[in-house]
């Protein structure tokens, strides 16, 4: 997996390691978790030097909760790096060493022809993830995303705004869904046994964690 230590991958990294369907769990980052357990194994990378872990992504499925904002990356070409490059060389390593299936964490915007920036760059993963031969691809198309420890103001103005029209059953497909509902969705959705591809939209998600596997 990689994003172990954001907001969603730091909910699934103790939902994988305490589900015992999960016998070793690879993390893969630029630092490390700060979690112990006998079945995690954790490889600190370098991103950009692809050819020093690219032979390591092996197993039955690989979860992908990378992600950063403009603000903490510093350019637009540095989220792009973490929001697209890293992801497609990740999942580019997985399907070339035969992982069957991929597991993405999108957003609800998702769209490769979109004239705004993330949600062009989303869109354009979520589109090439599918084009790499995965048996499985699983993509997770959350909207604002509750848990934070330090909400950012926009957010919680956001999340405000998004619960008050909710309750007049408006925006309800933008509703906040909170980070460990996504990584248990993901864990579920990565024991569908069946073969294709399925994006999930926001009221899938919440269905899909609660859905016994």
């Amino acid at each position: 997996m990689i994003g172990a230590t954001g907001l969603v991958g730091s909910q699934l990294l103790p939902q994988l390691l305490n589900d015992p369907r999960f016998g070793r769990v690879v993390s893969f980052g630029r630092r490390k978790t700060g979690q112990a357990h006998p079945k995690l194994e954790e490889q600190v990378v370098d991103f950009e030097a692809l050819e020093s872990w690219a032979s390591r992504v092996q197993g039955e499925v690989a979860f992908s909760s990378l992600g950063t904002t403009r603000k903490q990356a510093g350019s637009l070409a540095a989220q792009k790096k973490v929001d697209y490059d890293y992801q497609l060389a990740f999942a580019k390593a997985a399907a070339k060493n035969g992982v069957p299936s991929y597991v993405l964490v999108s957003a609800s915007s998702a769209n490769p022809s979109s004239s705004i920036f993330y949600t062009r760059i989303k869109g354009e993963l979520d589109r090439d993830v599918q084009q790499l031969g995965f048996e499985r691809v699983r993509i997770l198309r959350p909207s604002l995303l509750g848990g934070r420890p330090q909400a950012r103001v926009g957010e919680r103005l956001g999340g405000a705004l998004l619960g008050a029209v909710n309750a007049f059953g408006i925006a309800r497909k933008y509703r906040e869904i909170p980070a460990a509902v996504v990584a248990k969705a993901m864990l579920n959705a990565a024991l569908d046994p069946e073969k294709g591809t399925h994006i999930y939209t926001l009221d899938e998600l919440f269905d899909e964690a609660e859905r016994p596997r």
